[in-house]
């Protein structure tokens, strides 16, 4: 998922593209094999010329609400969380929220709740359930320090899943403030999907930063709706994270033609909002009782939309 600002530039640069080359769209979009996704807010152009399937390239016909179905699988059934609290969180009350927004957020996987909106991406087979569930969480206590790269969140992962990683499941690095993500954490993405390979297994994998190390670029107020504003835009970054593993585990399911996932599509979108007392916005009511501000999901159904409920 991208920073605020770079969300805001990159429209005006994808708007600004649509409008030189609209006459030439449709015969594009006929020829173009579509950008593939990165699972951290932006598509990159593959070569498909080997490639039998051409994943990279859905048609029109499977489209019909802005956001395209390339034949990958989707996760299933309820869907286990697992939290790896890396680096120093004593005495943030992140510990305890984060596991509540899990619940929330499933509490919420009925019609008309924020969870139930992915249900729209069940394929063939396999049908979402828009439960999700705390399946375990740990500590790692900056086993491999505080400048991380991509591959050391694999390595952390792995270290934690052991021998037996759950197919079923999303593992969630989640840094303490003080943690850098070397490959753009606060420059180019607040956070990030993907999977990978571990002990045999096809394992789905995230890593959220804590937004209190850079608040401008990867949360949307300071002053927060649990007075902790880096848990409270964790919050919305794991939501936003978990959507698109769900609907998208293996970057080759649902995304539109730039490589877009269906929470790419609502970055930095909230909706309708309410103000708290300390004057904080928040847009959903958890199960229990607790209020967050997360990130819209695009609606796979009724045309497509940008949305907090279905």
């Amino acid at each position: 998922m991208n920073v605020r600002t770079s969300i805001s530039l990159r429209i005006l640069a994808v708007i600004a593209l649509l409008s030189v080359a609209a006459y030439m769209s449709a015969q594009v979009a006929r020829t173009a094999p579509d950008l593939v996704p990165t699972g951290k807010g932006w598509g990159e152009a593959v070569d498909h010329s080997n490639n039998a399937n051409k994943i990279g390239g859905a048609r029109p016909n499977q489209c019909p609400n802005g956001i395209c179905y390339h034949g990958g699988p989707v996760m299933g059934g309820n869907v286990n969380i697992y939290y790896i609290w890396y680096g120093n969180w004593s005495g943030n009350t992140a510990i305890t929220l984060l596991p509540t927004l899990v619940n929330d957020l499933s509490a919420s996987g009925v019609p008309g709740g924020y969870e139930h909106i992915n249900t729209t991406y069940s394929i063939s087979g396999s049908t979402i359930s828009g439960t999700m569930s705390i399946a375990g969480q740990g500590n790692d206590s900056y086993s491999l320090g505080t400048a991380l790269t991509d591959a050391n969140i694999k390595t952390i992962v792995a270290a934690y899943a052991g021998a037996t990683p759950d197919p079923k499941g999303i593992y969630f690095v989640l840094t303490s403030a003080d943690v850098n993500e070397t490959s753009g954490f606060c420059t180019q993405y607040c956070g990030w999907h993907t999977h990978g390979t571990i002990s045999g297994v096809d394992v789905k994998y995230s890593f959220v930063g804590n937004p209190a190390r850079c608040l401008s670029a990867c949360a949307d107020q300071s002053t927060s709706p649990n007075g902790n504003a880096g848990a409270d835009g964790m919050a919305s970054i794991i939501a936003h994270e978990s959507e698109e593993a769900i609907s998208d585990p293996d970057l080759n399911a649902w995304y539109d033609r730039q490589g877009a996932e269906n929470a790419d599509k609502c970055a930095w979108t909230f909706g309708t909002t309410s103000t708290t007392p300390t004057g904080a916005l928040y847009n959903l009511v958890g199960a229990s009782g607790t209020d967050w501000l997360i990130q819209r999901n695009w609606l796979n159904a009724n045309g497509g939309l940008c949305t907090m409920s279905y």
